[in-house]
Order: structure tokens, then C-alpha cells, then sequence
């Protein structure tokens, strides 16, 4: 059985904040470029790439770590927008509205990792 990464929520989340994030970025000056825009940019596209990347491994223990990069850029990512608020590349309604998407796909995708642990979705891999 196929494993379509599209179907699930939290990789259709995070795709859209990858594009929002691009967004905000491309007001940065360009001075950060290769710095602060390259590791916001990295960390928001890692985010549905290793959630797709997992829907593609065997084993429930492999997807769980895929997951878990996931939820891990997640966090970085946080860092990032505040650090980047600090240094008043974006404004403060912009970074609450940004940490709070992301507080939101933390929990969302803590919630499914759970689910895959309890083997909720064990269906989907070879035993």
C-alpha cells in the first residue's frame, strides 16, 4: 500500500508555513542571505520534507525518526523567528502569528508521532 504524505495534515501544515516562511523571509536584508534567510529557509522546508522523506521508509521505527527531524526544525525554526524578531526583521504581530502556527504544528505533529508509537498507524509498515 502506497503512502500518501499529501493526505496527512501536518505535512500539508507545514508545506504551507515553508511557503509563508520564504515569504517573510525575502523582506531580510540581503546581508543575511547566506546567513539567517539560508537557516530559516533550510529549517521550514526540512519540516514536509522529512515528514514525505518518512512516509517513504519500511519501518515504523524509521518513520518515527523522520518525525521526530520534523518536529526538531520545528523548534529550531522558532528560535530563528524570534531571533529574527529581535533583530527587527519582522514585526512583533508577524512573529506571534508565525510562533503560534508553529506551536500548533509542534503539538500536531507530537500528537501523530504518539499515534505512530502506539501503533495506531502500524498498518502502514511491513511488520
Amino acid at each position: 500500500m502506497a503512502r500518501d504524505f499529501k493526505t496527512l495534515e501536518i505535512w500539508q501544515k507545514s508545506y504551507a508555513l515553508a511557503l509563508a516562511l520564504y515569504q517573510t523571509t525575502e523582506k531580510f536584508p540581503s546581508h543575511e542571505l547566506n546567513n539567517l534567510t539560508s537557516q530559516m529557509r533550510r529549517a521550514a522546508i526540512s519540516i514536509p520534507l522529512n515528514i514525505a522523506e518518512g512516509c517513504s521508509r519500511q519501518t515504523k521505527r524509521s518513520f518515527m525518526q523522520f518525525l521526530s527531524y520534523s518536529y526538531g526544525s520545528i523548534k529550531e525554526l522558532q528560535v530563528l523567528i524570534r531571533f529574527a524578531k529581535d533583530l527587527k526583521y519582522i514585526k512583533l504581530d508577524e512573529f506571534v502569528r508565525l510562533n503560534n502556527e508553529l506551536d500548533g504544528l509542534g503539538m500536531m505533529t507530537f500528537k501523530f508521532m504518539t499515534k505512530v508509537e502506539n501503533d495506531v498507524w502500524l498498518s502502514w509498515f511491513k511488520k
